[in-house]
């Protein structure tokens, strides 16, 4: 961020701010954050040059994931920052430069507004959403100190011709002593079967993703990345049950990590 940039104007005073922010007044062991909650354009670029019909699709948001997390902020009455612009503006889980952070392409719909950005262009959608958004999280995570970062996500049932199975993917790499924790109280629920996928439908790595990277693990801080199948949530009574069982698994699985020996 030293270089120097001519200011490219993206975001007015006519546009949402690209933070939301929910329960922060709660004192909580949780911080939850929603990376691709939004699917709002500035106002500067039109369209994109985007099908109507596509704004609709999980290539421009991840589709039921915001109405999850708000429930899951109100039943662990735990603090949520969400992004409200859509990931074809640009991706906040995707470091700047990243090729997928201002896609030309994706899955299949050319983004013609992405393409042959100059760097400034790019400069002011880094300055004007994935920054704020990036120190959103880190301020709230310095200012309460110990807490559990917990990433929400959707993706879709089928990609590329491939029905995905899972209900939910439990994401991990360095520390993933949450997120195993948490797959193992799903398998002793009663209302199951559930079947969850670890490291499925992606795995989590520092090339393709960033906020937990950034977030957590940079700082030792226990996570949990969950991507839960948007068939599953894309409507209001399964975004509500989703929440609910997913929030008691959250606490369980924290309670049975404060309960083993300290080694």
């Amino acid at each position: 961020m030293s270089e120097t940039h001519t200011a490219t104007i993206l975001l007015t005073k006519e546009d949402p701010a690209p933070v939301k922010l929910r329960n922060m007044e709660f004192s909580s062991p949780y911080l939850l954050v929603c990376d691709h909650a939004g699917r709002k354009i500035p106002q500067s670029l039109g369209d994109m040059g985007v099908p109507a019909s596509d704004w609709n699709r999980h290539i421009a948001w991840d589709i039921g994931i915001a109405e999850v997390a708000r429930h899951i902020s109100d039943f662990l009455k735990a603090p949520l920052v969400e992004q409200a612009y859509s990931r074809l503006v640009i991706d906040c889980n995707r470091k700047p430069g990243h090729r997928g952070s201002i896609p030309e392409v994706s899955d299949g719909t050319i983004i013609p507004a992405n393409k042959g950005l100059s760097a400034e262009e790019r400069h002011a959608r880094e300055e004007g959403i994935f920054w704020p958004y990036h120190q959103a999280i880190e301020y709230e995570a310095d200012i309460r100190g110990t807490i559990i970062l917990i990433a929400l996500h959707s993706f879709t049932p089928v990609y590329q011709q491939q029905e995905r199975p899972w209900h939910l993917g439990v994401l991990h790499n360095r520390n993933p002593v949450f997120a195993l924790e948490f797959i193992k109280q799903v398998e002793q629920l009663s209302d199951g079967p559930w079947i969850v996928g670890s490291n499925e439908p992606y795995i989590l790595t520092d090339e393709n993703d960033y906020t937990i990277p950034r977030h957590a693990e940079a700082s030792a801080r226990p996570y949990l990345e969950l991507e839960i199948r948007q068939d599953l949530i894309d409507a209001p009574e399964g975004q509500r049950l989703w929440a609910a069982r997913i929030a008691e698994v959250i606490e369980k699985t924290r309670t049975a990590l404060s309960q083993e020996p300290s080694k």
